[in-house]
């Protein structure tokens, strides 16, 4: 491939991956092609993508986007990025770890998530473990609404204890009276 060539894929790279924080490296070779489609359509179902590159260039296209320590990922074989909307690396870990399942073939290379590169299968399945952006968020805003619920059930509480007292005291005179 000529220098020209290389330094267009090279641009294309950074602009397609401009923006992106975080994504999944794999390798797909040995799939056939009705297999990778079905996974890349289930992919992106889910707002993924999946794009082949070439090892040399993303590495210096990582550069280039200052993703330190991403090009650690892009060494030998054939590499496929899984990438999304930012914070979806937890969603592309999982799906992939589902795909080696079902299609044995497809080989965990890592992921990179907040400047950090995870190698191979182990790394992987650190990402898959880690809550989505959306998980988190949910369990921020139950431990935010917590202490209000908690508040709310001792007021009632105390007041349901009172009216039982109130209750119990004009039975107890009905009773004396009749």
């Amino acid at each position: 491939m000529s220098y020209f060539v290389k330094s267009l894929i090279q641009s294309d790279y950074a602009k397609r991956f401009a923006g992106m924080k975080d994504f999944v490296v794999v390798s797909t070779m040995g799939i056939n092609g009705i297999d990778n489609n079905v996974m890349r359509g289930e992919l992106r179902k889910k707002g993924l993508r999946a794009v082949v590159v070439s090892n040399n260039l993303m590495r210096r296209a990582t550069e280039e986007l200052g993703l330190t320590g991403a090009g650690e990922l892009f060494q030998s074989g054939q590499c496929t990025v899984i990438f999304g909307e930012e914070g979806t690396a937890g969603i592309a870990a999982k799906e992939m770890m589902e795909w080696a399942k079902k299609l044995k073939t497809i080989e965990l290379k890592g992921a990179y998530l907040d400047g950090m590169v995870a190698k191979g299968e182990a790394g992987l399945k650190t990402v898959a473990s880690m809550p989505t952006r959306a998980e988190l968020q949910g369990r921020i805003a139950q431990i935010a609404l917590t202490p209000g619920g908690k508040l709310a059930g001792a007021i009632l509480s105390g007041g349901s204890m009172i009216a039982g007292c109130v209750k119990s005291l004009i039975e107890k005179k009905e009773k004396e009276a009749a």
